[in-house]
């Protein structure tokens, strides 16, 4: 086995002066450290672990997306099985039933018995893509849970009425059709 020390000088890289310069240089940093108790800085040392460290922050940062991309498909796909489990027939569909979803108005339509259920509370539409499906309310509610973003609620209309507003002698009944 050639020392890498031949192998330079073997190619020329370098001179057997160069290599007595370095075995006395380096013989008389360890009698410094001998002699003064204290250790010489290893900068590349310090340097690889420093690579290693931010490697490992690099991975333990990729593998938190991947557990949450994870959590994010395990938690969509169990709102999906419980709409398919527990979603509710539309009706024969003769009534046309807005509602707002975000910022834009959709339109279903319904049987007047369905109306009648969503206008009381007691089924609530949940957005899946592009399909609106009538869920009853306690699976809507766990389904807020895990993602408020695809539940649209039904708006009661509050008991009370502001004095000052202009327009309180003219209530808006709960089954207004838009």
């Amino acid at each position: 086995m050639v020392s890498l020390q031949e192998q330079l000088l073997k190619a020329g890289l370098v001179n057997k002066g160069k290599i007595k310069q370095a075995h006395h240089d380096k013989s008389k940093q360890k009698k410094v450290e001998r002699q003064s108790g204290t250790q010489s800085v290893d900068e590349a040392r310090l340097a690889a672990l420093e690579a290693q460290h931010r490697n490992l922050e690099r991975t333990r940062e990729l593998n938190a997306q991947r557990v949450a991309t994870a959590n994010q498909k395990a938690i969509m796909a169990q709102i999906v099985q419980m709409v398919q489990q527990s979603r509710q027939s539309k009706g024969a569909g003769d009534i046309a039933y807005n509602f707002t979803h975000g910022t834009t108005i959709e339109r279903i339509h319904v049987s007047a018995e369905v109306q009648a259920h969503l206008v009381a509370g007691r089924l609530v539409i949940v957005k899946l893509g592009s399909t609106a499906e009538l869920v009853p309310r306690i699976v809507a509610d766990k389904i807020a849970e895990r993602d408020p973003s695809l539940v649209v609620y039904v708006k009661k209309t509050s008991a009370s009425i502001d004095e000052d507003d202009p327009y309180a002698a003219f209530q808006v009944p709960d089954d207004l059709m838009w």
